[in-house]
């Protein structure tokens, strides 16, 4: 009997120890290995053209994190998942590929690595249409699908697949059109002429010269393709054909910005031993390049008729001569008969965009809608157009204060608004029957993202989605069922599959993260509400020492997301996903945490996201700042001992905070961190603080570097050197500037081998370590 109880306690004891060996080591090494233990999640969801199964790009956790996600497939009706090797993922490469279903749903046209696939849909036959060294791209359907129309050398081929026959539809020349030859003119005009009057043999050479030019020109006039030029410095940037095939629209694009420099960025740890410098991007406000030009290109004798865009931009009773200045254009895509396509463009400044219908015969622009923001024009679908079967046109704008869906006539008339409310639209699609709209809002709550079915008139919107968190779908073939891609605050994104109706169950085919990491008790921030001082209402995770059984030391960090434009207070898997697992490591040590969507983040609507315009580090910066008294009034926390950080965005507001508002805060860490905004990109910065040379007041209050004098507290700045989005010379020169004032209160990090977001654990772990040191040094009891 004492035997038996010796070893009832022997097998208890090794329980409880293979429980511990089990159990989710929280520690910053532990944290940073993150895709090894939650892996990275199911992505690049299509179906097979029959529906039987699902194909998507994914690796569990369990793998080492330099491994590279693989192909996956699974049974649309459930199984397990199975994992494709290089050579079988290498042999469907032209089934997943992305192509054009013809008119009778029968068939898909697939460009793959360069060449032409036909693929019977039923039966998943392949039909190989071409075997050369030649690329060919964006191949379509002509509209009884017996020709394909596709892209190569910049000009369109039709190919008939009855007979394999092949043209040349276009003929699309690089830059200018030949001239005839100007006649000298002074001295050496006189010596040509007396060249000709001396010598038979110059007179013969000048008749048979002008001989060929005339056949030349009597064959061009004969010829059914006639040739188009594009400018010096132009080339094709994209060719889209309707689906008659009788007209194709071409955009150019400009390959001239002679006078713009780039960042030279040094790679140090290299192959060679060398440094090895590499160029990259201009810096706003630097010269951009023209927006390049669009046209309607005949398919039957090649004659282009370029669009005046500029012109379009006016109403008929404007007489102005003053035209916009583009940033660039687009072709939104051919309605279904093939009689008209929408074109858009945005202004250089980023202020306007406008929409038309264009007539493919006769490539007259309707002007249908113009939109004009004091800030810039954006949003979370602002680039969201198309046609509907009926002939009417639809768009996403925030023009009532909020991302939503409308329709509009050709003719530009009957503008309807099919969705309202404070509430975003984020993706619309039509669905396979063409008889709805599949969309994917925030309308539940703005923390929240559900997937919609809903008719062309805007009525029966319907929900089909029913977790909570955030849901992207994608619809079978014949749109019957879904697989889509869920996720909570505490659980990875998985994939699923439902019938495409409400209310449907819905089946997990994948697992990602490992059991050991799924045995932590990882926590549902509660999202709560900090009051600002303009009486707005700003949302916020917190995570608090009692959810993790732990006593408050005092002390609070405030995390700053990156990005501006990106929501982190939600109810689904954070893409911060390292940093979610380091706030319960800092909430276990008695921190309180908060995570704050502050103005500028995604997912509030208008007002929300350009209210930083003219100055980062304003509102944005106030938000931090009331959080810091939220916690003093909440908590009782000392301002002193609330702790600020974040990358990039998050590293700029880090700083903007320990350089202005040093009574709010007692330490921060400034990763990857935007020091001067005159030195970032265009697209970004210009959008949101104008141009430098036009704006020095919005650059001047916007920029940290020019009150680097505020820096009263411990500040850490980490980054990596071979960044190639926030360039390291960003801190290169705070650094100096810290220097010339004395400041002695800091210190650097940098990484070598990273860019701007980091890859290896042990950089992650490094930058932590430090982060957290830097915390317990300065904030806790």
């Amino acid at each position: 009997m004492k035997r038996w109880c010796i070893s009832l306690a022997l097998l208890q004891a090794l329980i409880v120890s293979s429980a511990a060996a089990q159990s989710f080591d929280l520690s910053v090494p532990s944290i940073m290995r993150g895709p090894e233990h939650v892996g990275e999640p199911p992505s690049a969801i299509r179906w097979s053209d029959d529906g039987r199964w699902i194909f998507f790009r994914w690796k569990p956790g369990g793998q080492p994190w330099h491994e590279s996600t693989a192909l996956y497939r699974v049974r649309a009706d459930g199984g397990t998942p199975e994992r494709l090797d290089d050579a079988a993922a290498d042999s469907l490469g032209v089934l997943l590929a992305s192509g054009e279903i013809s008119s009778d749903g029968r068939s898909r046209v697939v460009s793959y690595q360069g060449d032409l696939y036909l693929i019977n849909r039923r039966s998943l036959d392949v039909r190989r249409l071409t075997d050369t060294r030649t690329n060919y791209s964006s191949p379509i359907f002509s509209r009884d699908g017996r020709t394909i129309y596709y892209i190569s050398d910049n000009n369109v081929f039709a190919l008939t697949l009855a007979d394999g026959g092949l043209r040349q539809v276009t003929d699309l020349r690089s830059g200018p059109a030949p001239s005839e030859p100007r006649a000298a003119t002074g001295q050496r005009g006189f010596l040509e002429q007396q060249q000709h009057e001396l010598f038979e043999h110059i007179r013969l050479q000048v008749e048979q010269r002008e001989a060929a030019r005339e056949r030349t020109r009597a064959r061009e006039e004969l010829a059914a393709r006639k040739p188009a030029y594009l400018d010096r410095n132009e080339r094709i940037a994209s060719l889209a054909v309707e689906p008659g095939g009788r007209y194709a629209v071409v955009s150019t694009a400009s390959t001239s910005q002679a006078d713009a420099l780039r960042t030279s960025i040094p790679y140090w740890v290299t192959e060679s031993g060398y440094t090895e410098p590499r160029e990259f991007r201009t810096k706003v406000g630097d010269e951009q390049g023209s927006s390049g030009r669009m046209g309607i290109v005949s398919l039957e004798n090649g004659e282009v008729r370029w669009l005046d865009v500029a012109r379009a931009t006016r109403a008929p009773s404007d007489t102005s001569t003053a035209a916009p200045e583009f940033g660039f254009t687009r072709f939104a895509g051919w309605n279904d008969q093939g009689t008209a396509g929408l074109v858009a463009a945005t202004s250089a400044d980023f202020k306007q965009e406008w929409l038309w219908s264009m007539d493919a015969a006769t490539g007259a622009l309707t002007l249908l809608l113009t939109e004009r923001d004091e800030a810039w024009v954006a949003g979370p679908c602002s680039s969201c157009a198309g046609w509907l079967p009926d002939g009417r046109a639809w768009f996403v704008s925030e023009r009532d204060g909020f991302a939503h869906l409308y329709s509009i006539a050709a003719d530009g008339t009957g503008m309807r608004q099919l969705t309202s409310g404070n509430w975003e639209v984020h993706s619309v699609e039509i669905s396979p029957a063409k008889d709805r709209f599949y969309l994917r809002t925030n309308e539940v709550s703005p923390h929240e993202q559900h997937f919609y079915h809903m008719r062309f008139d805007g009525s029966n919107r319907t929900r089909i989605t029913t977790m909570p968190g955030r849901q992207d779908a994608t619809p079978s073939p014949d749109g019957s069922r879904i697989a889509f891609v869920h996720s909570t605050p505490n659980q990875p994104p998985e994939l699923f599959v439902a019938a495409n109706r409400a209310g449907a169950n819905a089946r997990q085919l994948t697992t990602s993260p490992t059991a050991q990491w799924s045995s932590f008790p990882w926590l549902h921030p509660e999202i709560v509400h900090v009051p600002a001082r303009d009486g707005v209402s700003v949302p916020a995770r917190i995570y608090r020492p009692s959810d993790m059984g732990a006593e408050s030391n005092g002390a609070a960090v405030i995390f700053v997301h990156g990005a501006g434009y990106l929501q982190n207070v939600h109810n689904w898997w954070s893409t911060y996903y390292r940093e979610y697992m380091f706030h319960h490591l800092l909430a276990q040590r008695g921190y309180t945490v908060l995570d704050i969507d502050y103005r500028g983040s995604a997912g509030y609507g208008r007002d929300w996201r350009t209210a930083i315009y003219r100055h980062m580090g304003g509102k944005d910066l106030t938000d931090q700042v009331d959080g810091s008294r939220y916690l003093r009034d909440n908590y009782g926390i000392d301002p002193e001992r609330v702790g600020i950080y974040g990358g990039s965005y998050g590293g700029f507001i880090t700083l903007m905070a320990l350089f202005t508002a040093p009574e709010s805060f007692g330490a921060g860490a400034a990763l990857r961190s935007v020091t001067d905004w005159a030195h970032y990109n265009h697209g970004y910065t210009g959008r949101i603080l104008n141009l430098p040379q036009d704006d020095t007041l919005a650059y001047r209050r916007s920029s940290p570097i020019y009150f680097a004098e505020g820096l009263e507290d411990p500040l850490l700045i980490a980054h990596g050197m071979v960044d190639t989005n926030v360039h390291f010379s960003d801190v290169v020169r705070l650094a100096q500037r810290l220097i010339e004032l004395g400041k002695t209160d800091w210190e650097m990090a940098v990484y070598p081998v990273e860019d701007h977001a980091f890859v290896e654990p042990t950089s992650w772990t490094d930058e932590y370590l430090r982060i957290l040191k830097l915390f317990d040094d300065h904030l806790r009891d």
